[in-house]
Protein backbone atom coordinates (compact mmCIF):
# COMPACT_ATOMS: atom_id res chain seq x y z
CA UNK A 1 0.00 0.00 0.00
CA UNK A 2 1.16 3.48 -0.84
CA UNK A 3 -0.06 6.65 0.81
CA UNK A 4 -0.86 9.85 -1.09
CA UNK A 5 -2.21 13.26 -0.16
CA UNK A 6 -4.92 14.49 -2.53
CA UNK A 7 -6.49 17.94 -2.52
CA UNK A 8 -10.10 18.32 -3.66
CA UNK A 9 -11.75 21.74 -3.61
CA UNK A 10 -9.13 23.04 -1.21
CA UNK A 11 -9.51 20.17 1.27
CA UNK A 12 -6.63 17.67 1.66
CA UNK A 13 -7.29 13.96 2.05
CA UNK A 14 -4.82 11.16 2.84
CA UNK A 15 -5.52 8.06 0.74
CA UNK A 16 -3.95 4.64 0.51
CA UNK A 17 -3.60 2.98 -2.89
CA UNK A 18 -2.83 -0.69 -3.38
CA UNK A 19 -0.43 -1.61 -6.17
CA UNK A 20 -1.71 -4.41 -8.37
CA UNK A 21 0.29 -6.54 -10.80
CA UNK A 22 3.92 -6.02 -10.03
CA UNK A 23 6.63 -3.68 -8.98
CA UNK A 24 6.41 0.05 -9.20
CA UNK A 25 8.10 1.60 -12.18
CA UNK A 26 8.98 5.23 -12.50
CA UNK A 27 6.82 7.24 -14.89
CA UNK A 28 8.09 7.38 -18.44
CA UNK A 29 8.22 10.72 -20.20
CA UNK A 30 7.55 10.41 -23.89
CA UNK A 31 8.55 12.92 -26.48
CA UNK A 32 5.70 14.85 -28.07
CA UNK A 33 4.17 13.22 -31.14
CA UNK A 34 5.08 14.85 -34.44
CA UNK A 35 2.41 17.16 -35.81
CA UNK A 36 0.07 15.44 -38.24
CA UNK A 37 0.28 16.55 -41.84
CA UNK A 38 -2.55 18.76 -43.00
CA UNK A 39 -5.28 16.75 -44.75
CA UNK A 40 -5.42 16.98 -48.51
CA UNK A 41 -8.12 19.39 -49.72
CA UNK A 42 -11.33 17.67 -50.74
CA UNK A 43 -12.13 17.52 -54.42
CA UNK A 44 -14.55 20.20 -55.52
CA UNK A 45 -18.07 18.88 -56.10
CA UNK A 46 -19.23 18.55 -59.68
CA UNK A 47 -21.04 21.68 -60.86
CA UNK A 48 -24.80 21.37 -60.75
CA UNK A 49 -26.63 21.56 -64.03
CA UNK A 50 -28.77 24.64 -64.46
CA UNK A 51 -32.52 23.96 -64.49
CA UNK A 52 -33.90 23.65 -68.02
CA UNK A 53 -36.68 26.12 -68.87
CA UNK A 54 -40.03 24.41 -69.40
CA UNK A 55 -38.85 21.11 -67.90
CA UNK A 56 -40.46 19.52 -64.86
CA UNK A 57 -38.01 19.31 -62.00
CA UNK A 58 -37.93 16.19 -59.86
CA UNK A 59 -36.97 17.27 -56.35
CA UNK A 60 -35.69 15.35 -53.34
CA UNK A 61 -38.62 14.57 -51.04
CA UNK A 62 -36.33 14.34 -47.98
CA UNK A 63 -32.68 14.83 -47.02
CA UNK A 64 -30.40 11.92 -47.87
CA UNK A 65 -27.59 10.56 -50.02
CA UNK A 66 -27.84 9.62 -53.70
CA UNK A 67 -26.89 5.92 -53.99
CA UNK A 68 -27.41 5.52 -57.74
CA UNK A 69 -28.74 7.32 -60.79
CA UNK A 70 -30.65 5.02 -63.14
CA UNK A 71 -30.96 7.40 -66.12
CA UNK A 72 -28.71 9.64 -68.18
CA UNK A 73 -29.35 12.80 -70.17
CA UNK A 74 -31.27 12.01 -73.33
CA UNK A 75 -33.06 8.91 -71.95
CA UNK A 76 -36.80 8.66 -72.55
CA UNK A 77 -38.75 7.80 -69.39
CA UNK A 78 -42.36 6.88 -68.65
CA UNK A 79 -44.34 7.97 -65.63
CA UNK A 80 -43.35 5.75 -62.69
CA UNK A 81 -39.89 4.78 -64.03
CA UNK A 82 -37.16 4.84 -61.37
CA UNK A 83 -34.84 7.81 -61.90
CA UNK A 84 -32.53 7.42 -58.90
CA UNK A 85 -32.18 5.84 -55.48
CA UNK A 86 -32.07 8.11 -52.43
CA UNK A 87 -30.92 6.71 -49.09
CA UNK A 88 -32.56 8.39 -46.12
CA UNK A 89 -32.67 7.06 -42.55
CA UNK A 90 -31.07 3.73 -43.60
CA UNK A 91 -33.79 3.12 -46.19
CA UNK A 92 -33.44 3.15 -49.98
CA UNK A 93 -36.15 5.27 -51.62
CA UNK A 94 -36.90 5.05 -55.33
CA UNK A 95 -37.41 8.47 -56.89
CA UNK A 96 -39.76 7.99 -59.83
CA UNK A 97 -40.60 10.00 -62.94
CA UNK A 98 -43.77 12.06 -62.41
CA UNK A 99 -44.57 12.10 -66.15
CA UNK A 100 -43.53 10.70 -69.52
CA UNK A 101 -40.71 12.63 -71.15
CA UNK A 102 -37.05 12.96 -71.89
CA UNK A 103 -34.31 13.49 -69.29
CA UNK A 104 -32.83 16.91 -70.08
CA UNK A 105 -30.82 17.56 -66.92
CA UNK A 106 -29.25 15.76 -63.97
CA UNK A 107 -28.42 18.10 -61.10
CA UNK A 108 -26.84 15.62 -58.68
CA UNK A 109 -24.25 12.86 -58.60
CA UNK A 110 -23.79 9.49 -56.92
CA UNK A 111 -22.64 9.91 -53.32
CA UNK A 112 -23.78 13.50 -52.96
CA UNK A 113 -25.88 14.62 -50.02
CA UNK A 114 -29.12 16.38 -50.87
CA UNK A 115 -31.62 18.35 -48.83
CA UNK A 116 -35.36 18.25 -49.08
CA UNK A 117 -36.43 20.23 -52.14
CA UNK A 118 -33.10 20.02 -53.99
CA UNK A 119 -33.50 19.51 -57.74
CA UNK A 120 -32.34 16.04 -58.79
CA UNK A 121 -33.45 15.55 -62.41
CA UNK A 122 -35.26 17.63 -65.05
CA UNK A 123 -37.71 16.01 -67.49
CA UNK A 124 -39.13 17.74 -70.57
Amino acid sequence: MRKFNISVNGKTYEVEVEEVGGAYSSPQVSSPAPAAAAPAPAAAPAPKAAPVAGAEQVKAPMPGTILSIKVKIGDTVKSGDVLCILEAMKMENEIMAPKDGKVVGISTSVGSSVNSGDILISIA
